[in-house]
């Protein structure tokens, strides 16, 4: 897989919230590291930064979160932060993996901060990546879609892409090829995704952050903040917050770079990555 073929993860898994698409990349025997995306995106946002880390000997395990990308999407189905924490708690035991390390963007890093805070789930070393984890969150966008999902469920489909494209674009300072935009776009297209895109905005609860918040300076494991300097989707002064917040952790700015870092700067955002996970 790489960004210049069709990103498709080969595996499923029959999650509790439906089936689950994962791949891995790398040789069987390498370190393991877990890469989470974030919302409204997919695995596909790592097609640059997952073959780099297998490139360096590692085995890198990638996967779609219930209603996301190639994972199943379905009416009421469950795709909230406290919904996808216990889905990520299973799929390390599913896959075996002991204390991988794990790389989360965006929504993915609440997710996986909330899997390791309250479901027990083990990591070497957490890196998180512009991720959602300090209240407030959510753009005045995302919070006027989440009070009228019902109505923006409804937007004939050309509006309804059309939207979704000039959303996902504003997550980049450097902005995104057109097959790029497309590849992060194409999940949501269609009635199924379309549906799909609004219940994961509907079901967005700062709840689910701000209950383990509280539970930061307790964590004991080495973690590592990268954020983009450019990011308009939550702001860099966040990172700063949230690695006085975690014991030992230390913030890595990426340069000219927005929400959407592992696109904007992959092989600045790499090298870091790389070091930290080597130490």
């Amino acid at each position: 897989m790489n960004g210049k073929t069709a990103w498709l993860l080969r595996e499923s898994w029959e999650s509790p919230n439906g089936t689950l698409r994962w791949d891995r990349l790398g040789p069987r025997d390498g370190p393991p590291v877990v890469l989470l995306h974030g919302t409204p995106f997919s695995s596909y946002v790592w097609h640059e930064i997952a073959p780099a880390l297998a490139a360096e000997g590692h085995r890198v395990h990638v996967w779609d979160m219930p209603g996301y990308g190639g994972s199943a999407k379905t009416h009421g189905q469950d795709v909230s932060l406290k919904a996808q924490g216990e889905v990520f708690a299973g799929l390390l035991d599913f896959w075996g993996l002991t204390r991988p390390s794990v790389i989360a963007h965006d929504f993915g890093g609440c997710v996986s901060l909330r899997a390791h805070l309250l479901h027990g789930a083990d990591y070497g070393r957490l890196a998180l990546v512009d991720p959602v984890a300090l209240a407030p969150w959510g753009s005045p966008f995302f919070r006027l879609v989440a009070d009228h999902a019902d109505v923006f469920e409804r937007l004939p489909a050309p509006l309804h892409e059309a939207l979704v494209r000039e959303y996902v674009s504003s997550a980049s300072h450097r902005g995104l090829r057109p097959d790029v935009l497309t590849g992060l776009v194409a999940p949501w297209a269609g009635e199924v995704g379309q549906a799909a895109f609004y219940r994961q905005i509907a079901q967005a609860d700062q709840a689910h952050t701000d209950e383990i918040q509280g539970l930061y300076p307790s964590m004991d494991l080495p973690v590592t903040v990268c954020w983009g300097t450019e990011d308009t989707w939550i702001p860099p002064a966040r990172g700063e917050e949230l690695a006085t917040l975690i014991p030992g952790a230390h913030l890595r700015t990426i340069p000219d770079a927005g929400h959407l870092v592992p696109l904007d700067a992959p092989a600045q955002l790499l090298a870091p990555l790389l070091t930290f996970l080597a130490t």
